[in-house]
């Protein structure tokens, strides 16, 4: 139980950061803090939709990719534009921290909050 908490954690700070970096990047956002509360409600979201409507055939995985953007669109200034460039911002940083931690043997090649990673 532990331990998953501490995947859960890690995981979460990392797919924050990619949040970071992509607001950083788009809209100028300089608070960690609040892309660690868009990655926890990203995720919860992500979950549920995914859940729910994830499992109709082309249909469910855009819903809930939509849902995602939706998240990040509310929580950052911008429009859908600006919340999909942040999202792809924060998939690409979030696969090059994934990918050399992997190459390190630190952890696993996933993330929570940031969808795909």
């Amino acid at each position: 139980m532990i331990d998953s908490l501490i995947v859960f954690g890690v995981s979460l700070l990392i797919g924050a950061l990619g949040i970071y970096v992509g607001a950083k990047v788009i809209v100028d956002a300089e608070d960690y803090t609040y892309a660690i509360i868009t990655a926890l409600i990203g995720a919860i979201v992500w979950g549920l939709v995914g859940f729910f409507f994830g499992w109709v055939p082309l249909l469910g995985p855009l819903l809930v990719f939509v849902a995602y953007l939706a998240v990040v669109n509310a929580r950052y200034p911008g429009g859908w534009v600006d919340a999909a460039a942040i999202t792809i911002v924060a998939w690409l940083s979030v696969l090059v921290v994934l990918y050399v931690l992997a190459f390190l043997g630190v952890t696993g090649f996933d993330a929570v909050g940031v969808p795909g990673v």
